[in-house]
């Protein structure tokens, strides 16, 4: 998979975004128009887009946009959506479905609506996944703050900001020790207090593997010792973009399954519990993140009506 030159990746930039202003502009009079917030939405958590009112609101599908690459992923419906979430009518852009690597998109297709959200002046990126829990402590159904990743396919080369780097949005060389905003961390724990959620919420490392099959047992305890609490298949390429955009960013998984980390029963034990006992489905996925949907929603109306 080849990269784009930096001077064509621009162009294609910078088309989508003339695209969408002019789709824009019969709402010239709204707050839709200057989005604070993009909302990327993962597997089986594009109902986040029920939160934002009715009106004002644009539904742009991907394909209709230049440059933009069409989800393939069942639960991921593949449309922008402009509108406004709270009482303080914060405009926001809803990506309902996510592109991923795994598709066999480049990092810079995946990444790219949140460059594209950048040249909408967009300060906030909210990123969701569903993933399955490495911490032997979460349950499906359990949330996960996301305070630090591992970047595993980063880490052998397969890196989004790999190439020329794109001057214009950030440095070469960018940090990622504040990755995932403190203030943003903490107002979503005080909304989620606020608002009586009982549903477990964590804070952890969400450790990024390319996908798309779900983990082998010993990759579960290879996670575990290294330190990830929760795996998937997405995400940290595009807080990396974000951060390199100079976007703040809060991120959150949704525990769907628990990762299988016990070593298989030996060829020589008689009646083995059955290999395929605790596995994970993609089914199982969307089940898992749609039973946990609506506090997600509550929680993230509440904290992005502060943004």
């Amino acid at each position: 998979m080849s990269l784009v030159a930096p001077k064509d990746y621009m162009a294609l930039l910078d088309k989508a975004a003339s695209s969408l202003k002019e789709k824009l502009a019969p709402f010239k009079d709204t707050p839709i128009v200057s989005p604070r917030v993009l909302i990327i939405c993962g597997s089986g958590l594009g109902g986040i887009a029920n939160v934002l009112a009715p009106e004002p609101r644009l539904e742009v599908p991907y394909g209709d946009i230049p440059g933009f690459k069409t989800s393939t992923v069942p639960g991921h419906a593949g449309k922008l959506i402009f509108g406004t979430i709270g009482e303080n009518k914060v405009p926001v852009i809803c990506m309902v479905g996510r592109l991923h690597f795994y598709e066999g998109y480049t990092f810079q297709e995946t990444t790219f609506p949140v460059r594209l959200a950048k040249l909408l002046n967009v300060k906030t990126v909210v990123v969701t996944n569903a993933a399955g829990g490495v911490n032997e402590k979460f349950k499906p159904g359990d949330l996960m703050i996301i305070e630090d990743h591992i970047n595993f396919p980063g880490l052998a080369g397969f890196h989004p900001l790999k190439g020329p780097n794109l001057e214009e949005f950030g440095p070469r060389f960018q940090p990622l020790s504040d990755a995932y905003s403190h203030e943003l961390r903490h107002l979503f724990f005080k909304k989620a207090s606020l608002l009586g959620v009982t549903r477990a919420i964590h804070q952890g490392t969400y450790f990024f593997a390319a996908g798309p099959t779900f983990e082998s047992r010993a990759e579960v305890r290879m996670i575990r010792t290294l330190g990830g609490d929760a795996v998937g298949m997405s995400t940290v390429p595009e807080v990396i973009v974000a951060r390199h955009s100079g976007m703040d960013v809060l991120a959150l998984s949704l525990i769907t399954n628990a990762g299988v980390g016990e070593k298989p029963p030996s060829a020589f034990e008689e009646n083995p519990k059955p290999l395929d006992d605790g596995m994970a489905s993609h089914d199982e996925v969307l089940e898992s993140a749609n039973e946990a949907s609506k506090d997600v929603q509550k929680i993230f109306t509440a904290t992005i009506n502060e943004l």
